[in-house]
């Protein structure tokens, strides 16, 4: 007997639709290598899965955000691919687990320039004012890291907003500055900035949101949902005219109606924000929440269906509910319910 779950809502990751989306990337970019960002567990999604998966479509280059993560994935995927640490070299132990285990880190600042000896990732602040070296420490890093730089990075800010000015000048000052590695690879674009044009893509794109379902722009590629969650109708019932539901009787019925209780809510990293926003998908039909999203319940309107019964699967996310649909709704980004909502859920329950 399977052992009893401590939460009901249930995530499933297709690890298919993950390779199908790289594959999207690379034909859009047959000349650039399309590296992997598997950073904050693949997007809640799960990275030493969704790094097999993608080194058997033949993805060769990863990324992370922390050494930590870095040394996950190295576990996961074995000796042959190449994973770079964002975050750089933090500290003492933090360099000495880079080196003892073959990671790239990306050198973020003269100082850490000045205390590498090693192969690394040179990233430079082109206009994001984020992590990064100032281009008026380009040269000294060169004088500093010499050909150890493989890889001279940068980050757009405005890659999401195609007509912003900041792009070009974010371009123009990565090509000036990295005329100073020239044997360097290039690297300027993620998901976003992949879709600006070949100007923006130069040796290799850094996709990480894309691999799982979002173009991180309006009218950008169509790519495949990645991740699903549902969550079972525990109760269904009948409300009269004049009754409230919920938390803080933030609804109340005008009509008779009926409602069904699904299990799921905050503490699935279930936002808030989509009380009264958001939906769940039940037999084919979206099906509005009604008042607050609790901790562990949200009430979903069926008024009209008798057909929703205790049992049925309610989907949250997902091929009907899509990922950046959600996130409109919730007032934030895809990012988010990727890495709140579909990462907590999965730790409770999740197929590939």
């Amino acid at each position: 007997m399977d052992p009893i779950s401590p939460r009901l809502a249930r995530a499933h990751i297709e690890t298919s639709a993950i390779i199908a989306n790289w594959h999207v990337f690379k034909a859009l970019a047959p000349d650039a290598e399309i590296a992997g960002v598997l950073k904050a567990d693949a997007y809640g999604a799960g990275a030493p899965a969704a790094g097999k998966a993608l080194v058997r479509a033949g993805c060769q280059s990863f990324f992370t955000a922390t050494t930590g993560e870095a040394l996950e994935l190295r576990a996961a995927l074995g000796p042959a691919p190449t994973i770079y640490a964002l975050n750089g070299p933090v500290s003492d132990e933090d360099a000495r687990a880079l080196r003892d285990n073959a990671i790239t880190p990306a050198i973020n600042s003269l100082e850490q320039a000045q205390r590498w000896n090693g192969p690394c990732a040179l990233h430079v602040d082109t206009g994001m004012n984020r992590l990064g070296l100032q281009l008026t420490d380009v040269a000294a890093a060169r004088d500093a890291l010499g050909e150890n730089v493989t890889l001279f990075m940068s980050h757009l800010a405005c890659a999401s907003l195609p007509s912003h000015s900041l792009n070009a000048r974010q371009r123009a000052r990565f090509r000036e500055a990295s005329a100073l590695f020239p044997n360097a690879r290039r690297s300027l674009s993620a998901t976003a900035g992949a879709q600006l044009g070949p100007e923006f893509r130069f040796d290799m794109l850094r996709i990480g949101m894309g691999l799982f379902g979002s173009a991180d722009r309006d009218e950008g590629v169509a790519l495949n949902n990645v991740a699903t969650v549902t969550a079972p109708i525990l109760q269904v019932r009948d409300v009269a005219e004049g009754e409230s539901l919920g938390y803080g009787a933030s609804i109340v019925a005008q009509h008779p109606m009926r409602v069904a209780i699904a299990a799921v809510g905050y503490a699935d990293g279930f936002l808030r924000s989509l009380a009264g926003r958001g939906y769940g998908v039940v037999g084919g039909a979206k099906r509005p929440i009604l008042g607050r999203v609790s901790m562990d319940l949200v009430i979903l309107d069926i008024t009209g269906d008798a057909s929703v019964r205790a049992g049925d699967a309610a989907e949250f996310l997902g091929p009907n509910a899509p990922l950046d649909d959600i996130a409109a709704r919730a007032g934030t980004n895809s990012y988010e319910i990727m890495t709140t909502f579909v990462a907590t859920v999965r730790r409770r329950g999740v197929t590939l």
